[in-house]
């Protein structure tokens, strides 16, 4: 006789094996993905510590006041973190509006960066352009990612033909402004860049107004920067 009684179907808000296994199967991999870039951002900075600290070197060895613009005397700021950062929000166009000048940059105006954030990088892929001082139009491709040992605001910058600087969000809106800082001290020497970024290619905005005062709270000189210049013949195609 078979029986008229029905087996009970389970919640459907009741979680589900497969569910959880893919989702501890994830978690794996992106821990493993952190602690890998993690040991490949460790392996970057020694090599520009190294860099810095031969430099210094040679310029204290042989008693000549020929320092390289890129470095100074002095620290870094230490600049805190970004609390709960959220790096999807972050993602989108951001246009520099001013900074304090960098060597491995080729442009000098126009300059703007796309951030398409990767799920599976836990981070960015960057593409940042403008236009050289001779007015050609030069790209850069890399990718910007936070690591194991530091909070998500403190990134590290990872671009074929860079060095790894840190990148470090100090504070943004995600709509409107972000202030980034990028430094890296030995030895009582330091190179010290830092950012103004805007969502709209605009100079003195309030993304200015807004970093100005973030920068000057950590003791960050923003007479050191210049403008990028933003003018009606850019093109922004990073």
């Amino acid at each position: 006789m078979k029986s008229n009684l029905r087996q009970k179907a389970p919640p459907t808000n009741a979680p589900h094996a497969g569910t959880a296994s893919i989702k501890a199967s994830n978690e794996k991999a992106l821990k493993h993905s952190l602690a890998r870039k993690h040991n490949q951002s460790k392996s970057k900075m020694l090599r520009l510590v190294l860099l810095v600290f031969g430099i210094v070197g040679s310029v204290v060895c042989e008693d000549t006041p020929d320092i390289p613009a890129f470095l100074e005397k002095g620290n870094c700021a230490r600049v805190g973190t970004f609390p709960k950062f959220d790096l999807r929000r972050y993602s989108g166009r951001w246009y520099q509006t001013d900074v304090i000048e960098i060597p491995y940059q080729p442009y000098t105006k126009c300059i703007n960066s796309f951030y398409e954030y990767s799920e599976p990088l836990y981070g960015f892929n960057v593409r940042t352009a403008g236009l050289s001082p001779e007015g050609e139009h030069m790209k850069l491709e890399g990718k910007i990612y936070p690591t194991e040992k530091f909070p998500a605001s403190h990134m590290l910058i990872d671009f074929p033909t860079v060095m790894g600087y840190p990148y470090e969000i100090i504070d943004t809106d995600y709509d409107t402004y972000s202030c980034a800082y990028s430094c890296v001290d030995w030895n009582a020497y330091k190179t010290e860049f830092a950012f103004v970024f805007s969502r709209t290619p605009e100079n003195n905005g309030p993304a200015t107004a807004k970093c100005k005062s973030i920068f000057a709270k950590h003791g960050i000189d923003f007479s050191k920067f210049v403008k990028v210049p933003h003018t009606d013949d850019c093109v922004y195609r990073a």
